[in-house]
């Protein structure tokens, strides 16, 4: 199954490799990886494969959320299925 993560915030060094080295603790392979940084906000989106994950969908999305809280930053995952239909218009 594929998910879509988001991530908002401040820019600062090291946010790719905190949600990178979060998502590879927890066997999730990322798919594709797009970020900007807009005057000083941060903004990133990721496709990820979560079917080889070793954590549920729901343990995923509180240890993501948990890296958001400790870095100040806005951190979601989403099922892909759901990401497209709320985008779809």
């Amino acid at each position: 199954m594929n998910a879509i993560v988001t991530v908002l915030g401040q820019d600062r060094v090291g946010i790719i490799a905190a949600v990178c080295n979060r998502l590879a603790n927890h066997n999730v392979n990322i798919l594709d990886i797009s970020q900007t940084i807009l005057q000083g906000a941060f903004t990133m989106v990721m496709a990820v494969d979560v079917s080889k994950s070793t954590a549920s969908f729901g343990e995923l999305k509180e240890s993501l959320g948990g890296l958001g809280t400790e870095m100040g930053l806005s951190i979601r995952i989403q099922r892909e299925e759901i990401f497209d239909a709320m985008h779809s218009i």
